[in-house]
C-alpha cells in the first residue's frame, strides 16, 4: 500500500535575514541537517528581491536590524503575498512588539536564544501551509476558482491531510482505491479526483457494482454487440468505453462477480475492451477509482475477491476518516448542510440552539456525512429534531415562549471554545501540542484564547512549558 504523497517532494524552503554573520550561518547550518533549503542574507533589502506571489517557503528575519528591520519586511512582504508566511527572531524584550506582528499577519514568533526543536518545527508547520496554499490557488485555477476546500469542507487535522492527499493525487494518472464507511464521503472524493485532474474535461462515470443483478454487470461494464445474447437487438456501449478519457468510479467494488473481476482485471493491465459478442480491441484511456467499506485484502483470503485484482488497484489508497474521527468538522458541515437545504427549499435557515449543538458533538453519526446531510435537511424543513432523541423535553421553554435559541454564528462560537477547552486540558496547557491537536498555527491559538479569555496556566498540571509561552500567552490575553 503506497500514501499518495509526492515521495519526491522538494525540500521546504526558507529565507533566512538576520545582519548578524554567525547567527545567521548558525541557523542555516541548523536548517539545513534538518532537510530545509536555506537562502541566507544579511540585508533585509537585497533578500526582498526573491519575494513574489508565488514564493514557494517561508521567511524567517530577525527584528532588529540597520536600515530595513523585520517589522519593514514583514509590511513588504504581505503587500506582495498576505500568505507567506513571515516568522519573526525576537530578543525577550520585543516579545510584545511580536505579538502585536502577529496580529498583524505575521505567521509567528521565535524568541533568542531559539530552541532548535521549535524553530525546526515552526518552520516545518509554515512551509507545510505555504506549500498548501500554493496547491489551492493551482486548483483553483484548473477549475475556475472551485477550491477543494469548498468540496472536501472540515478544518479538522484529518480533513486537511484528506485534502493535501488528494491534491497530490490528483495530479497523478495512477489507479487509486479509496476506502471509507457508508456515507463517508467517497464518491465526492472521486469527483473531485477528476474534477481536479487533467481528465475534468472528460466524462466521469460512476457505476454502483452492488446494484447491479449479477447477469447484467459485464453489460454495463463493456458493452455488446447485437446478438451477444437473447435480447441484445443493438450494440450498446458500455461504461468503460463510455469513460474513455475520463475517470470510471466503481463503488462497491467488493460486489463486483468473480467473473466481471477478471475481466476487469485484464482492463486494468491492457487498457483495452472487447464488446460481449465481439473479439476486436478497443483502445481505452481510463483512469479507475474503485471505492470500497471493507478491507479487500482480508476478502481475498477469504477468497471473496481476487488477490491479483486487489494489488492491481492498491496502487495509490486513500482513506477517508469516519466522521466521529472529526468531530471538530460537524458544526460547520452542519452549518453548510443547513444553509444550503434552506436556500433549495426557499426557507430561512432556523437558529439552532446550544442543546442542538451538544446534541450534534455527542452523536457518533454511523451513517457519516449522509446522516448529517439528512439532519440538516431535516431541520432545514422543521420535521424534526438534528439527533431524535437527543434533544431535551419542551418543557424548558420559559413563559416569554423563548426558546433559547440563538442564532448559528454564536452557537459555534461556543463550539470552538469549548474544543480549545477541551485540547487545553488534554495537553495540560502546552500551547505547542494544542494548537497541533487543533489543527493551528499557534499564532492563530494564541488569538482564539484571546477573544475566549483563556488562560493555559488554568490547564497546566506541571510546570513544564517554555518562558516564551507564558510571555506570548500574558500578552496576547
Amino acid at each position: 500500500m503506497h500514501d499518495a504523497t509526492p515521495s519526491l517532494a522538494p525540500p521546504p524552503f526558507v529565507l533566512l535575514i538576520d545582519d548578524d554573520a554567525e547567527v545567521l550561518d548558525a541557523y542555516r547550518q541548523t536548517l539545513e541537517l534538518e532537510g530545509f533549503a536555506v537562502k541566507a542574507s544579511r540585508a533585509a533589502g537585497d533578500a526582498l528581491k526573491d519575494i513574489h506571489p508565488g514564493f514557494p517557503g517561508a521567511i524567517l528575519t530577525d527584528v532588529k536590524m540597520p536600515g530595513l528591520d523585520g517589522m519593514g519586511v514583514l509590511e513588504r512582504v504581505r503587500a506582495i503575498d498576505p500568505d507567506i508566511p513571515v516568522l519573526l527572531f525576537t530578543g525577550h524584550a520585543d516579545v510584545p512588539m511580536a505579538v502585536a506582528a502577529v496580529r498583524e499577519g505575521a505567521y509567528d514568533f521565535i524568541e533568542k536564544p531559539a530552541d532548535p526543536v521549535r524553530l525546526v518545527d515552526a518552520l516545518g508547520r509554515a512551509c507545510t501551509h505555504r506549500r498548501l496554499v500554493l496547491d489551492n490557488r493551482a486548483l483553483r485555477a484548473q477549475v475556475g476558482g472551485g477550491a477543494l476546500e469548498s468540496r472536501l469542507i472540515g478544518r479538522s487535522v484529518p480533513m486537511e491531510r484528506l485534502r493535501a492527499v488528494v491534491a497530490a493525487a490528483s495530479s497523478s494518472e495512477a489507479d487509486i482505491l479509496v476506502l471509507g464507511e457508508t456515507g463517508a464521503g467517497k464518491e465526492l472524493v472521486a469527483r473531485c479526483l477528476h474534477d481536479f485532474s487533467r481528465r475534468r474535461p472528460k466524462a466521469f462515470v460512476a457505476i454502483n457494482c452492488g446494484a447491479l443483478p449479477e447477469q447484467m454487470i459485464e453489460g454495463e461494464l463493456f458493452g455488446h454487440e447485437p446478438g451477444a445474447f437473447t435480447g441484445a437487438r443493438e450494440r450498446r456501449i458500455g461504461k468503460i468505453e463510455h469513460a474513455h478519457g475520463g475517470t470510471l468510479f466503481l463503488d462497491e467494488i467488493e460486489s463486483m462477480p468473480m467473473n466481471a473481476q477478471v475481466r476487469l482485471l485484464r482492463v486494468l493491465q491492457e487498457r483495452s475492451i472487447e464488446r460481449l459478442g465481439s473479439n476486436r480491441e478497443i483502445p481505452v484511456d481510463i483512469r479507475v477509482v474503485a471505492a470500497t467499506k471493507v478491507d479487500l485484502k482480508a476478502q481475498a483470503a477469504k477468497g471473496l475477491f481476487r488477490e491479483d485484482l486487489y494489488y492491481r488497484l492498491n496502487v495509490v489508497t486513500l482513506r477517508i476518516p469516519a466522521l466521529r474521527e472529526r468531530k471538530d468538522d460537524v458544526p460547520l458541515l452542519f452549518a453548510h448542510f443547513l444553509d444550503a437545504a434552506a436556500l433549495r427549499h426557499g426557507r430561512q435557515p432556523p437558529r439552532v440552539s446550544r442543546a442542538e449543538v451538544q446534541a450534534l458533538l455527542a452523536h457518533d453519526w454511523p451513517g457519516n456525512v449522509r446522516e448529517l446531510r439528512n439532519a440538516a435537511e431535516r431541520v432545514a424543513l422543521g420535521l424534526g429534531e438534528a439527533v431524535p432523541g437527543r434533544m431535551p423535553e419542551p418543557d424548558a421553554v420559559d413563559a416569554s415562549g423563548d426558546t433559547g435559541a440563538e442564532p448559528l454564528a454564536l452557537v459555534l462560537d461556543r463550539a470552538e471554545r469549548a474544543a480549545i477547552e477541551a485540547a487545553l486540558a488534554r495537553c495540560a496547557g502546552r500551547i505547542g501540542r494544542t494548537a497541533d491537536i487543533l489543527g493551528l498555527t499557534r499564532k492563530t491559538l494564541y488569538l482564539k484564547m484571546r477573544k475566549h479569555g483563556l488562560d493555559k496556566g488554568e490547564f497546566r498540571l506541571e510546570d513544564d512549558v517554555t518562558e516564551m509561552d507564558d510571555a506570548a500567552i500574558r500578552h496576547v490575553t
